[in-house]
């Protein structure tokens, strides 16, 4: 296991949150309440939860603060984690909940949503930094793709995000090529025989 698991849930949470501001298709994912209780359900978020407008403008401004992460280096991170923990009055302390073993929540399980995502991304990045696997957050090298992803493979080898259909349209287009290349092949033999 590459980190414990509030860190790869906090990271899975934290990269599909980024991505929801880059689709293909261009539409923000996190655009209503019921896009953002989806959200939520979908990353077994706890605590408090407002489910008004100014809960999701709040949680859009998260998703812009956290985004920069992808973009920087390793180094440069660190003050932006360190300014996520401190706007967030971070405050580490063991917790056990629903179906959780001991882990870490940094915010009272009363703090607003935007704040537990933004202190729980910054605490997840902690872990990441100071394991020294940075290059494990990554863009997608999808065609005209922005997504960001984290790599939890075990031979970093992730390489396509999992919002915009990449991998198959990347296998999609080696096949493609490949069997045009077969095509051209079998053309230029039949036009020597």
């Amino acid at each position: 296991m590459l980190f414990s698991p509030d860190t790869t849930s906090a990271l899975v949470a934290a990269s599909a949150l980024v991505n929801t501001a880059r689709m293909r298709d261009g539409v923000d994912r996190m655009a209503s309440v019921a896009a953002l209780e989806c959200f939520y359900a979908s990353h077994g978020y706890s605590g408090r939860r407002d489910g008004d407008e100014a809960e999701v403008a709040a949680v859009r401004a998260v998703r812009d603060r956290i985004a920069p992460l992808w973009d920087v280096c390793r180094d440069e991170a660190v003050a932006l984690v360190n300014a996520m923990l401190a706007d967030g009055d971070a405050t580490p302390r063991l917790m056990r909940h629903d179906s959780w073993d001991w882990h870490l929540h940094a915010v009272p399980m009363d703090a607003p949503l935007d704040v537990q995502m933004l202190v729980e991304t910054g605490m997840a990045m902690v872990d990441v930094i100071r394991s020294g696997a940075f290059d494990r957050l990554r863009r997608c090298e999808g065609a005209d793709c922005a997504a960001v992803l984290v790599d939890l493979s075990r031979n970093s080898s992730r390489r396509f995000c999992d919002v915009n259909n990449c991998a198959n349209r990347a296998h999609v287009e080696a096949y493609r090529a490949r069997r045009a290349a077969e095509l051209l092949r079998r053309a230029a033999e039949s036009a020597r025989s």
